[in-house]
């Protein structure tokens, strides 16, 4: 067997400028690696949170929740009322009581309080220019104002929602006769209370929002209502009742007699009697 001769085979090696290039290359390549998934991140939509106004909140209740959600120090979202003013009928005055719709709203790290106010305002507007509110309204010979005015009251003084038509039409009979609505809700509006305790005294408060001295409806909505009571008040259930009283929870008595109310009214003051809790003090 032949031998051929082969000279020895010398092994490349990199020069120092050589392995410098390489490492450097190795750093970028991890270094892009590491960074696509960075970016990727960052570019990630946010989340949005959700905030619910309920039905029946006051003006004031909206704000406070619009300045905690969006972590604003106390008045910023009153401060931007001025912003939703041109949105909002000329009767408002620039006041969106009963025009912050209560809805759940879309909050991001971007949202303002003049966005979320323009957006609580532009909902009622479309709630209250749907065919069967308008419509109503107007067969009542009423503004859409007007509308929301009613429909705020409503939302206060219907103990449940099956209520509401009853309760509407009430409000109706009672505009219809020229009598005062006498609404205890409008009273707590004036003196920025909650409470079903209505006191001589508290009857005759000086107050446009008096409704057992003042005729007609108050000269702003009191709340935020919604649709239901908005429809409530343009289409009230047939009765002839003046009057109504919430004896307990789920049982409001309706009636078309003074005579009557007054027999539910002592119900009432007998319920509250035997399941009052102990006075302080």
């Amino acid at each position: 067997m032949s031998h051929e001769y082969r000279p020895p085979q010398r092994r490349s090696r990199l020069t120092r400028r050589g392995r410098l290039a390489l490492f450097l290359g190795m750093l970028l390549a991890i270094g892009a690696v590491v960074l696509i998934p960075v970016l990727r991140g960052a570019q990630e939509p946010e989340r949005p949170r959700r905030l619910t106004i309920p039905e029946g909140w006051r003006a004031a209740q909206v704000y406070a929740a619009v300045d905690r959600e969006l972590k604003l120090p106390p008045g910023s979202a009153k401060s931007a009322v001025a912003t939703v003013a041109p949105a909002l009928p000329a009767e408002a005055k620039g006041n969106p009581e009963g025009y912050l719709f209560p809805a759940t709203y879309p909050v991001t790290s971007k949202t303002t309080p003049a966005a979320l106010l323009a957006d609580m305002v532009r909902t009622a507007n479309e709630k209250l220019a749907t065919k069967a509110v308008a419509d109503g309204g107007k067969a009542h010979g009423m503004t859409p104002y007007q509308t929301a005015t009613m429909a705020s009251v409503i939302e206060a003084e219907a103990d449940t929602r099956a209520d509401m038509g009853k309760v509407a039409r009430v409000v109706h009979n009672r505009l219809a006769k020229s009598m005062p609505l006498q609404m205890d809700s409008t009273l707590n509006y004036a003196l920025n209370r909650n409470t079903v305790d209505t006191t001589l005294s508290d009857t005759r408060i000086d107050s446009p929002f008096n409704t057992y001295e003042r005729q007609g409806l108050p000269p702003t909505p009191i709340d935020s209502p919604g649709l239901e009571a908005m429809a409530a008040a343009v289409a009230p259930t047939p009765g002839d009742w003046l009057y109504f009283v919430t004896v307990k929870p789920g049982d409001t008595r309706f009636s078309t007699t003074y005579a009557e109310h007054r027999k539910h009214v002592a119900d009432f003051n007998r319920h509250r009697a035997a399941h009052a809790g102990p006075r302080a003090g």
